[in-house]
Formats: C-alpha cells, structure tokens, sequence
C-alpha cells in the first residue's frame, strides 16, 4: 500500500524574481501526463519551463517513473521534482512546475534547490489517501452457489463488478489484492477462479 493524492492541488514559489508554479495531479494512466502538460502549457503560453516528475503505481517500483527538464540545464529540474515525490513515496502522481523567468539567473544550484522547494510546497498542500491495489477476479460457479459466492464477497470487502449467466454462472469479482488468498482460500466447492488481473 501507498499514498496518492485525492484531488489536484498547487503551490507558488518566488526566489530573485522567478516564480514557480507548483501543480499536483492525480493520475492512474501515462496519456494523462500530457492532457495536463498541454493544459499548463496553454494556461500559461508567456512561462519558459513547463517541467515535470510522474510516478505511475507503486513509487518503490521506478520503472513507472519518469521527469522531463524542459530546457532547464540537465537534471536540475525534472530529477529534484521526482527526488521529493520518492522521498514521500507518493504513487500515481503528477507533478508539474511552471517556471516565469525573473531575469536573475539562479545557477545550477540554485534551480535545483528552487524546483525542488516548490514541488515540497506543493506536497505539503496535499490530501493524501491510501492506494490498496485491488485484483478483479472472473469466477465460475453454479446457479445454486451464486448466493454462497456473493456472500464470500461480501465477506473480504469486494464487489460485484458484473454476471453472466450462460450455462453456468461466471461473475466479475474486485477486491483488495491482501484478501484474494483468503477468499480462494474459501471457494472451495462453490465455484472456482477462471482468471485475475490487478486494477
């Protein structure tokens, strides 16, 4: 289990005439990453960086992560952003950082420092929830035990995505991934598991 956050939030960050515009999003896909990058980009068409930091799922597995300097000299804007959404171990997250150059330039340093500052600000404006990762399973049963299925759902906390009813009875089961052993576990006669896949 991990933390995302629960709705989009934002921070600004002014240092020697730059502001940094700090905005968190929420995302569970990667195309959603450049919905919201367009979206800043022509929300605010006269800023000069629009950087960004993702982390798709689980932000122990960096597979599903990803930065983008956008101009700014190499890994002193996108790499700080990600850096602080590791160190939080937020997942299925967007940050994007808006920079208005002030004419001061900041140096190497001072850039990272500065990005790194508005995206700690930005967390910190964060409501953050609880991510259980959840598998739905598709199950095969008979009329007869179609109740005792629904019941064993009921019983782990998962819900009833969807039935068919052919020759048999084959439902759509989600729930969270920590109780898929103990309801296979209690399936035993009553039906039994076709497939399952994570959500």
């Amino acid at each position: 289990m991990y933390h995302t956050l629960s709705t989009p939030c934002q921070a600004v960050y002014e240092i020697k005439k730059s502001e940094f515009l700090a905005f968190a999003h929420p995302i569970c896909q990667k195309d959603e990453i450049m919905f919201h990058v367009e979206h800043l980009r022509n929300s605010h068409p006269n800023a000069r960086h629009h950087c960004t930091a993702y982390i798709l799922g689980d932000p122990k597995n960096t597979t599903h992560a990803g930065f983008d300097d956008d101009g700014e000299p190499n890994g002193t804007a996108g790499r700080p952003i990600l850096n602080v959404l590791q160190h939080k171990a937020i997942g299925n997250v967007l940050i994007v950082v808006v920079r208005y150059f002030g004419g001061i330039k900041l140096g190497a340093g001072g850039l990272t420092r500065a990005y790194a500052t508005a995206t700690q600000m930005v967390v910190d404006n964060m409501t953050l929830v609880p991510f259980v990762p959840k598998s739905v399973v598709k199950v095969a049963t008979t009329f007869a035990h179609e109740a005792q299925i629904r019941y064993l759902t009921e019983q782990v906390g998962g819900e009833i995505l969807g039935v068919d009813y052919a020759c048999h009875v084959v439902m759509s089961v989600q729930m969270d991934d920590e109780k898929m052993d103990e309801f296979a576990g209690n399936l035993g006669v009553f039906g039994k598991i076709l497939t399952t896949s994570t959500s």
